[in-house]
């Protein structure tokens, strides 16, 4: 690696030190990174193939997928654990990435399979104690407190494990590199030379990354780039419930989730997260609405709570938590324009109920109904879920899989949906009877406030 600074968010390169990445356009996020003590010597390559091949005399067979045990986690990573592949888990700090992986670790070794637990974070002892709660206690998991790559690489070739964990990425340093654990240069190499002994032994690697405070990857961009699949463990500390969301998977779907309740023995699964998030909904209250998203391919609903009260003309509040503000003020024009309400003298507050974090178009619908439903106070059918993307023009647009977001409704007790009209011309016959199609926002206010 050459000496100079580095961009820590997308791993651009300067010979020397910018106040401002060119690249990414971050402020003061280049670091120095001083070099490497043995050039020649620190960087391995996989084997390559002797000559190209043409595409029509590859043959390729079905990927061979071990299950974990964990539907909702194994939904996360497209349907189980792939054989050497890179998985790098990311969340805020207490939020549960070591004992969902060490709930992961029992589940794999009841199979016997050998897991290698690594921790450069926490004694064995402290591990002990965690796996005593949780119920984990396998002969096949082996434990060691270890930050150090080269003596990493050594336990590998005695356990001969199928499957490591790294607690975590930011702690393992090697000595082939300068510079504390935790740089960029520092992490670039522990990660590359990790992913090379994962695709030449096959081995299933697990990387507990650390985020910054706000949220994203600590480290350089590139070791997004460098594993196979990122996972991110979401959730508030004050709320029970965890969400493992899928960023990036070279083996299955994107934007996938898989739903944790937190309990005294670990992470339990929620198999219908719908329910839960709707666990205690307002009933008669004006400005609440349930919505339809789509995480990935499961449909979940949801409570979207709005609040709508006098301001001072002119420096009027815009809240939103779990949704897109920038969306919000844009919906809030669009009423302005095409309905002709105001809210230039209203504080304007939204919020998904749990702390459920929604960035689906097709929720457009329900935040206007309930901006409508607060400014009017009048209360919305409890019965009713909205589904639908909102143009400039007024216009209620199309949304992906319609029918499995009104099958996930209809299970749930609800027994009317609005959605746009172009969706239910297309659903089943035997859905229609539950549908009402929508064309306008002022279609949309007649239907549920006339």
């Amino acid at each position: 690696m050459k000496k100079g600074f580095y961009c820590e968010s997308c791993g651009y390169f300067s010979a020397k030190w910018m106040g401002k990445c060119p690249e990414c356009h971050e402020w003061n996020s280049f670091v120095e990174n001083i070099g490497e003590k043995s050039p020649k010597n620190s960087r391995r390559f996989l084997p390559t193939s002797s000559a190209p091949v043409s595409l029509s005399q590859i043959e390729t067979s079905a990927t061979q997928r071990f299950k974990v045990g964990l539907e909702e986690f194994d939904r996360g990573l497209g349907g189980g654990v792939v054989p050497g592949a890179v998985v790098l888990i990311c969340g805020d700090p207490g939020i549960g990435k070591s004992t969902l992986l060490l709930q992961v670790c029992q589940r794999l070794a009841s199979t016997n399979r050998n897991v290698l637990y690594i921790s450069g974070e926490e004694s064995v002892y402290q591990i002990k104690d965690r796996a005593t709660r949780i119920g984990a206690n396998s002969e096949n998991i082996y434990l060691i407190s270890e930050s150090h790559l080269e003596s990493i690489e050594q336990y590998i070739q005695q356990i001969q494990p199928q499957v490591l964990i790294i607690d975590s990425i930011q702690t393992t340093y090697t000595s082939q590199m300068q510079g504390l654990p935790g740089n960029i240069g520092q992490i670039r190499e522990v990660a590359s030379r990790l992913m090379i002994q994962a695709k030449s032994q096959n081995i299933a690697t697990f990387l507990v990354g650390h985020v910054t405070k706000d949220g994203s990857i600590a480290g350089p961009r590139v070791l997004e780039h460098i594993v196979d699949t990122v996972l991110y463990l979401e959730g508030e500390r004050y709320h029970a419930y965890r969400i493992l969301r899928t960023i990036k998977n070279r083996f299955g779907p994107t934007n996938e989730i898989g739903v944790f309740e937190i309990k005294e023995k670990g992470l339990h699964e929620v198999s219908n997260p719908s329910s839960l998030f709707l666990t205690g909904q307002t009933l008669e209250v004006s400005g609440s609405v349930v919505v339809s998203s789509l995480e990935g391919s499961r449909p979940l609903l949801s409570e979207l709570q709005t609040l709508v009260s006098p301001g001072n003309i002119g420096f009027a509040r815009r809240t939103a938590i779990g949704v897109d503000s920038q969306r919000v003020s844009l919906l809030l024009a669009v009423l302005e324009k095409r309905i002709g309400l105001c809210f230039q003298d209203q504080d304007v507050y939204v919020n998904v109920v749990g702390g459920l974090k929604v960035n689906e178009p097709a929720i457009d619908l329900g935040i206007t109904m309930s901006l409508i439903s607060s400014l009017w106070e009048k209360v919305i059918n409890k019965n009713v879920v909205l589904m639908g993307e909102v143009g400039l023009s007024g216009e209620i647009r199309g949304i992906n899989q319609p029918e499995q977001r009104i099958r996930e409704a209809l299970k749930l007790g609800f027994d009317r949906c609005i959605l746009p009209l172009s969706n239910v011309k297309r659903v089943d016959s035997r859905l229609q009877k539950s549908c009402q199609g929508v064309r306008s926002l002022q279609e949309t206010i007649d239907l549920l406030f006339s």
